[in-house]
């Protein structure tokens, strides 16, 4: 197949994934493999650039969480076909984050985001899902050997549990360990800092620019 064809199929991926279509995106995936073009390709000019372009969109007001959610959803399909392409030292290099929605609450769609965007970053992220208990982060981050946590509360009665990890963390003396990071729809900045958490995350886009800042990676891409 030619170069030109090679970069068409790049590019319908790239519309696969922002239209939200899971199995469109991961049968070019599929094709593109089997013509062996390097998957670290793939996801450099078709899937990365999908997702940020979905984040514009969903900062000028085009798109929605749905239109996120679901082209989150066909990015994971597809990245689920290249990851076992790559090679162990390119499948997230950077640091580990445990991330979970708080005990009481069952809300996911944030935190899924979230979890996706951060793992497209190059992030190791390890989601516990949802209704998850405070010890239960400070353990998992842990065992991870994580260098933060990232903790969704969805509701204003479920918000008290934020602080409760932070209190957990504080009491075992494990505090300085670990930087955590909050977020959800009732949460705010002065929540964060009237609880002692290290950052806030107003959407996934800003969670991601502010764990490259807690990990001192402004910079990095």
């Amino acid at each position: 197949m030619s170069r030109e064809e090679i970069e068409k199929l790049l590019r319908e991926l790239r519309n696969r994934v922002l239209e939200g279509d899971d199995e469109g995106a991961e049968n070019i995936v599929t094709r593109l493999a089997e013509l062996r073009v390097d998957p670290k390709r793939i996801i450099e000019e078709a899937l990365t650039p999908a997702m940020n372009k979905a984040g514009e969109l969903y900062e000028v007001g085009e798109y929605f969480i749905p239109e996120l959610m679901m082209a989150a959803e066909a990015f994971k399909a597809a990245f689920n076909v290249v990851k076992p392409l790559l090679k162990t030292d390119e499948t997230g290099g950077r640091a580990t984050i445990i991330i979970g929605t708080v005990a009481g609450d069952i809300h996911e769609l944030g935190k899924n985001l979230v979890a996706t965007m951060l793992r497209i970053a190059g992030y190791n992220v390890v989601d516990l899902g949802v209704n998850v208990p405070a010890e239960k982060f400070v353990e998992e981050a842990l065992k991870h050997g994580a260098k933060i946590i990232g903790l969704s509360a969805l509701m204003s009665t479920t918000m008290v549990e934020q602080r409760k990890v932070i209190e957990i963390l504080e009491k075992k003396g494990l505090r300085d360990k670990f930087k955590v990071i909050v977020g959800g729809a009732p949460v705010t900045e002065d929540w964060a800092r009237q609880i002692g958490a290290d950052a806030y995350g107003r959407d996934a886009f800003e969670a991601v620019r502010k764990v490259r800042m807690l990990l001192g990676e402004e910079g990095s891409a």
